[in-house]
């Protein structure tokens, strides 16, 4: 299903964008050396309470996971890219983190993913990879627009993450997003342009970009969740829900300023 979202719905997508976003980063302010992940998911969930909100992933049972996810928030650390399932894990001096967060809102979901390395040390690679996800993810944002379709997001940014020297996995990317949190269209990480879907206002995508360090191929943990690098390299994931408009797209997950 591909849903077009009305003024009042693209209204409360905003307030929806601005809730995650600001979650995200009152959660990387807290993730320091010795912080436990399910301390991390009980913020999470804090927060999502006391904002009216609800969580798209404590109920998530899709037929990739071992469901119910039963948690708030997507945990992945170094290894783990993908619907990392937070556990019993302190976090670790120079540990590369992704926080991958889905909340709805007044009836419109939005979904947002940021990849930083925690405490003092600052391992090269992996600021790097970081790095490539958020330039890749830009490009997205830049090559979506009314008319445009979705092989040139994608081609945006295969582009960006090829040059930089990462293998690209397509069985995951970006998706449509709205009243519920995965929704048609699929929005690959490379992919040629002019091709697919043509864009509307109204429409609300999650673009995503993701990538391990020497590899394109993943690996299920035992908790039957957490997606990992096959060769246990470390990965990145950058992502922002974003609404095409009449003169181009609006990203919805920006913190707010006092936030930033």
């Amino acid at each position: 299903m591909i849903e077009i979202l009305n003024p009042a719905e693209l209204t409360r997508a905003k307030a929806a964008g601005a809730l995650v976003a600001d979650i995200l980063q009152s959660l990387k302010s807290r993730s320091l050396v010795g912080t436990n992940l399910l301390e991390i998911d009980q913020w999470a969930r804090a927060m999502i309470l006391e904002a009216g909100a609800q969580s798209c992933y404590v109920d998530y049972e899709p037929s990739f996971g071992r469901g119910p996810f039963g948690h708030y928030i997507c945990t992945g650390v170094n290894d783990a890219v993908l619907h990392g399932l937070p556990h019993d894990y302190a976090l670790a001096d120079g540990d590369l983190l992704t926080l991958d967060l889905a909340v709805s809102q007044d009836g419109v979901a939005a979904d947002s993913a940021v990849s930083f390395i925690v405490g003092a040390s600052k391992p090269p690679e992996s600021v790097a990879m970081i790095s490539a996800t958020q330039r890749a993810l830009s490009a997205g944002i830049a090559a979506a627009g009314p008319g445009a379709r979705i092989g040139d997001i994608s081609h945006a940014i295969g582009s960006v993450l090829s040059a930089a020297g990462y293998p690209i996995n397509t069985q995951f990317g970006g998706h449509g997003i709205g009243s519920t949190m995965h929704q048609d269209p699929h929005v690959p990480n490379t992919g040629r342009p002019g091709r697919g879907y043509q864009l509307r206002p109204g429409l609300l995508l999650a673009l995503e970009p993701w990538v391990m360090a020497d590899t394109a191929t993943l690996v299920t943990d035992a908790d039957g969740w957490t997606l990992r690098s096959a060769t246990g390299c470390r990965t990145a994931h950058s992502e922002h829900t974003i609404a095409i408009t009449d003169d181009g797209a609006e990203i919805l997950t920006l913190p707010t300023p006092s936030r930033a």
